[in-house]
């Protein structure tokens, strides 16, 4: 990820003149590479050598081999959609011992903007009065709100997204190996996600590209008032809550850049996002995207995804004119 350097120089810069926070609050756009970042900045904490990482050490062998004792890392589990406070009173423990093998600890806490806010209080103490051999690495994805007190406790990296081609270019060497997968398909993931080659590599891996297609399918038809909500909800259901809210928002997203004058990112539903775009002012694609944030902001509570989902799609609907104009081809009368 080159786009990724300068900011690793600077950390490494920061090690050399001894002037490495203890925490740090690294803020990114989802698939920029945050977690790759933390990685590779955890094994130059550990390394032994200057400049780090130097891949020859103990230290770097053992990040190689995966098994470095002094790295732990902490995010949501499973299915879980939150960092729980069990996870972070493991973290206060780690934090309390001594390092094992190098002179200090890293522990990453992937996705800090989904602490529950047990685990986000129990970690204020920690952040407050950081052990001297520890480093916390605190990740966020831009736009997810995150505790105030947490963050003036932090020293803030924003990392840059790539520019020109070094997203594609990552991205087809990252997607060799998958089935199926060329540069005309990598270009229709990198829409979807934005331009971030980390969220276009992941939809390629689980077929997003695919379940965006059903998607948009009963989207166009629930908006046609040819199928009900409940129909509508099912691909997005099966994309998964936190996937469902990424398509509804880059959708969104489009509808407020097609009404401003722009292009859609998402060529796919150019059409019926246009028809939309002509047919209501531009607040109700802020109005759209501030229902996203809500679902978003609700994801660290054990929010019932196809009630979100709907409830979101119903938000859709109303932007559907009602009675007398031009319809979406295709688009009978409402019942």
């Amino acid at each position: 990820m080159p786009w990724l350097q300068k900011a690793w120089q600077t950390l490494q810069q920061r090690l050399d003149e001894g002037t490495l926070p203890h925490a740090l609050l690294v803020t990114a756009e989802a698939g920029v590479g945050k977690r790759s970042w933390a990685d590779h900045a955890a094994h130059m904490l550990v390394c032994s050598q200057s400049p780090a990482p130097c891949g020859q050490c103990r230290q770097c062998r053992l990040v190689a081999g995966g098994s470095h004792p002094d790295i732990r890392t902490y995010g949501p589990e499973n299915r879980s959609r939150v960092v729980r406070v069990s996870q972070i009173r493991e973290l206060i423990g780690f934090a309390m011992t001594s390092p094992q093998v190098s002179r200090r600890k890293v522990a990453i806490i992937d996705r800090a903007d989904q602490l529950n806010p047990s685990a986000a209080n129990a970690l204020l103490k920690t952040l407050e009065e950081p052990p001297e051999d520890l480093v916390l690495i605190l990740l966020q994805e831009s736009g997810r709100p995150i505790l105030p007190t947490i963050r003036s406790r932090c020293r803030v990296m924003t990392l840059p997204p790539p520019v020109g081609d070094q997203a594609l270019g990552w991205l087809l060497e990252a997607a060799k190996g998958l089935d199926q997968v060329d540069e005309a398909l990598c270009r229709t993931a990198l829409h979807l996600a934005g331009g971030a080659p980390g969220l276009a590599l992941e939809y390629l891996q689980t077929d997003l590209v695919a379940g965006r297609d059903r998607a948009l399918d009963h989207f166009r038809k629930y908006l046609k008032a040819q199928m009900t909500v409940n129909q509508a909800a099912r691909p997005f259901r099966e994309l998964g809550l936190e996937q469902a809210l990424r398509l509804l928002e880059g959708w969104a997203a489009d509808l407020a850049r097609v009404g401003a004058g722009g292009m859609a990112y998402d060529t796919s539903a150019a059409d019926v996002l246009g028809y939309l775009a002509g047919r209501n002012p531009a607040w109700r694609a802020h109005e759209l995207l501030a229902a996203i944030r809500e679902s978003r902001a609700a994801l660290t509570n054990n929010v019932n995804a196809d009630l979100e989902i709907q409830r979101l799609l119903i938000g859709w609907q109303g932007l559907m004119p009602r009675r007398s104009g031009p319809k979406m081809a295709g688009q009978g009368a409402a019942h």
